[in-house]
């Protein structure tokens, strides 16, 4: 494995890791609610981006579109 292989493994650890930190933090708000310690808005932060990404017409779609591509490029595991 050469290094750059072992950056790019890394990397997707941490952005797998992330993930499933935005994640927990959602379940979090949706069971106790939007005051919560150390987490913030969650929900209130994804759902902004997703109106700012809406607000932007085409150039919004082609940003999700690219993200979401993003996303499932990656291989599970």
């Amino acid at each position: 494995m050469t290094f750059l292989d072992k950056i790019k493994g890394w990397l997707a650890e941490i952005v797998e890791v992330g993930l499933l930190l935005v994640a927990l933090g959602i379940v979090l708000q949706i069971l106790i609610g939007p005051k919560m310690m150390f987490l913030g808005d969650v929900v209130g932060n994804l759902t902004g981006l997703i109106a700012k990404l809406g607000e932007n017409g085409l150039v919004g779609l082609i940003a999700i579109s690219i993200i979401l591509w993003l996303f499932a490029k990656r291989s599970p595991g």
